[in-house]
């Protein structure tokens, strides 16, 4: 029987299955002291926000960074991104309780999108932002990020979706040398590089688990989810 996680993301819900036998599996498996908790959010939920941060924008110590949606693949990237080093993280997110846990996870400041300070906010806190993650899929958060970038700053587009993308002030855009970089799941690469990292303890990943419930409660956790009750990032349902 496969393990299975549950999570939301804005308004839609993810199921992901991973079989006992899976390579996967077994690699974390055998980290030890990894439990459960440990486990199983090291899969795309881990996975592509590290390749994400590492690989397509190839973030830099010391660099301002910006993650706009913080729920579970964002306040992974968050702890990612501190680990990495950084500096200055912002989230940004309309979910009260999600900029509070990327302030956890380990932002410097986390922002409301809704504020029209946003930018000068960003700006007075970076100077600009090196790279502009975009978690959220939503056309509106990348016109609003590359608006907080830095000359030769990028744009990571993370989060899915099959809208348009524009750039407003397209001249600009280029003066300033600004990219924009698609990027999409991991690598098996990617996946044995967060293993070593658990395995050294330079990773904790116990609190991405918000609850491991019995196979029969998987109506219960799709309506926690469903309804943010308690915001949760990942349930587990175990066999």
């Amino acid at each position: 029987m496969p393990i299975t996680i549950i999570y939301g993301s804005r308004s839609r819900l993810r199921v992901t299955f991973c079989p006992r036998n899976s390579p996967v599996f077994h690699r974390f498996r055998h980290v030890p002291g990894a439990g459960a908790r440990q486990q199983h959010p090291g899969l795309h939920a881990v996975s592509t926000p590290w390749a994400a941060v590492t690989a397509t924008a190839g973030t830099r110590p010391a660099q301002a960074v910006g993650v706009w949606g913080t729920g579970g693949l964002g306040a992974h990237a968050v702890q990612l991104l501190r680990m990495v080093g950084a500096a200055p993280i912002i989230a940004i997110d309309p979910l009260p309780a999600a900029r509070d846990r990327a302030l956890e996870f380990g932002a410097d400041l986390a922002l409301d999108p809704d504020d029209p300070a946003l930018a000068k906010r960003v700006f007075a806190e970076s100077g600009g932002l090196a790279v502009a993650f975009d978690f959220a899929g939503v056309p509106a958060v990348r016109e609003q990020a590359v608006g907080c970038l830095a000359p030769q700053g990028k744009l990571v587009l993370v989060g899915l979706t099959d809208q348009p993308l524009t750039i407003t002030g397209g001249t600009r855009f280029s003066y300033l040398q600004q990219q924009v970089l698609g990027h999409y799941g991991s690598l098996a690469v990617h996946v044995e590089e967060l293993v070593a990292l658990v395995r050294r303890r330079r990773l904790d990943f116990s609190r991405s688990v918000s609850g491991v419930l019995p196979l029969a409660s998987a109506a219960d956790a799709v309506d926690r989810l469903a309804q943010k009750k308690g915001n949760p990032i990942r349930l587990i349902l175990r066999p």
